[in-house]
């Protein structure tokens, strides 16, 4: 069972991000907070649920949660800012936009900065071991899955539909052959000829 909270009684926000490794897309995070003493053993790492699976937990989450919002940043803003930067930002973003204000944030992996004064704690796989942080990765890869599915609409040769905008072979190939899109991150090696600089690991 994952755990309910890390700070005791204070309101506590679970925030994760979806798409960091991504060359194309924005980045989404959502920051969650949920009902004290909440339980769901349905709730997992949203890499661990199946794509029904995560859809349908997307609704019991935003019917159940005290507050939750998604947080975007732009390829534009990530190519300026880099990917770490942009993921804590939509963090951030998902924060602001929270109708129930957190006394505390609790977040998925091992890098953050501090918003608004506020505790915060990192912990690293957080997304498998805390009830919010793991509602806030289903709904963070949720939302960018529906952003990416639209957007292979648009530019049906990258096959977004089924990659996302993560590094396949087909997505490669695709960039070589068609050149890339106003989605892709120019920051990024796009065609995989190189070393990347910043480690890209969800």
């Amino acid at each position: 069972m994952l755990k309910g909270h890390y700070y005791e009684g204070k309101i506590e926000a679970g925030c994760d991000e979806a798409g960091r490794g991504c060359l194309a897309g924005s980045v989404y995070a959502a920051a969650v907070i949920l009902p004290p003493d909440y339980q769901n053993e349905l709730l997992n790492d949203s890499k661990q649920l199946t794509e029904k699976r995560r859809y349908e937990l997307r609704e019991v989450i935003e019917r159940d949660a005290v507050a939750w919002a998604v947080g975007i940043v732009t390829p534009e803003e990530i190519d300026k800012i880099n990917i770490l930067n942009a993921s804590i930002l939509a963090m951030h973003r998902a924060l602001d936009q929270l109708k129930v204000r957190p006394e505390a944030i609790i977040v998925d992996g091992n890098r953050f900065k501090p918003y608004q004064n506020l505790p915060y704690t990192t912990i690293v796989k957080g997304d498998g071991k805390y009830l919010s942080i793991a509602a806030a990765s289903i709904l963070a890869k949720t939302y960018r899955d529906d952003y990416m599915n639209e957007l292979a609409e648009e530019h049906p040769q990258y096959d977004w539909l089924s990659n996302k905008g993560y590094p396949t072979k087909k997505h490669r190939e695709a960039i070589k052959q068609y050149g890339i899109t106003p989605y892709h991150r120019k920051s990024y090696n796009l065609l995989g000829d190189g070393q990347l600089s910043l480690d890209f690991g969800e």
